[in-house]
């Protein structure tokens, strides 16, 4: 039987930096994909919504002066999903839409039908890319960036594994951007040992940082899921932590880790 693997990839990883959704960013993700469903099962927890929108008005100066965030997360959604849709398409990856918002993970009713849908995508052979319905709800747009929906995802699927991917290597002693002499924290058992070490910098793209990351590790953990932040900005990134020719960031409790190979 296959594992269970969410993968939650934000905006700052898919615009790679830049005020434009990388294509090859994509592709790349897309190709590890096509590795990884050997062994795993996967649903994909994308943003990007709005940065894709704003990318489109500014392409096609339709509408400059639409500044809502929930009118732009519909704009953007469906460009997103179509560029999901093309790239994966080109490695004969199937791909199926699912938007939730937290009241969903707070019924029973919807948490089950949620779960029986993936399963269903999944046995179907079709690639599950969640995010949330934001026209409808602004919680994430306010505080998370999909951290925190991208582990109540892996909760209601049971997964083996959640990997957060970022544009940085994990979790340090301190802010890296802000202080030189941070040190990566490699394996973290315990959330409490590390909240201390979150300083935060300010970002123009994505609305997560590293203590979305941490909300997000804290209901993994106590689920007992295990979890991973991992830079995006290299090929083969996930493929490359499993197989630890690469230093990230690794949320487990001592009494339970995945068996990747």
């Amino acid at each position: 039987m296959k594992k269970k693997l969410i993968i939650k990839i934000g905006t700052s990883t898919l615009t790679a930096g830049t005020n434009r959704i990388s294509f090859a960013v994509i592709e790349n993700l897309a190709r590890q994909i096509v590795v990884l469903k050997e062994k795993y099962n996967i649903v994909i927890v994308s943003s990007g919504a709005i940065a894709t929108a704003r990318q489109f008005v500014e392409i096609n100066g339709f509408n400059k002066h639409v500044d809502s965030k929930q009118a732009l997360a519909a704009i953007g959604q469906t460009k997103l999903m179509e560029l999901y849709d093309n790239i994966f398409a080109t490695f004969g990856l199937n791909i199926a839409q699912i938007l939730l918002t937290y009241r969903d993970f707070e019924n029973p009713v919807a948490n089950e039908n949620t779960r029986n849908t993936i399963n269903k995508l999944w046995e179907v052979d079709y690639i599950p890319i969640v995010n949330e319905n934001d026209t409808v709800s602004i919680e994430e747009i306010v505080l998370g960036d999909n951290d925190k929906l991208s582990s109540l995802v892996a909760v209601i699927t049971e997964a083996d594994l959640l990997v957060l991917v970022s544009d940085i290597d994990g979790i340090y002693t301190g802010n890296p951007h802000l202080n030189k002499d941070a040190k990566l924290i490699n394996n973290i058992s315990d959330i409490n040992s590390v909240k201390h070490c979150i300083e935060e910098k300010e970002s123009t793209l994505g609305t997560g940082g590293m203590t979305s990351k941490i909300r997000a590790a804290e209901i993994c953990m106590n689920n007992n899921i295990e979890m991973w932040i991992v830079n995006g900005a290299q090929n083969n990134y996930i493929l490359n932590a499993m197989n630890e020719s690469i230093e990230f960031s690794k949320f487990k409790k001592n009494n339970r880790t995945i068996k990747t190979n």
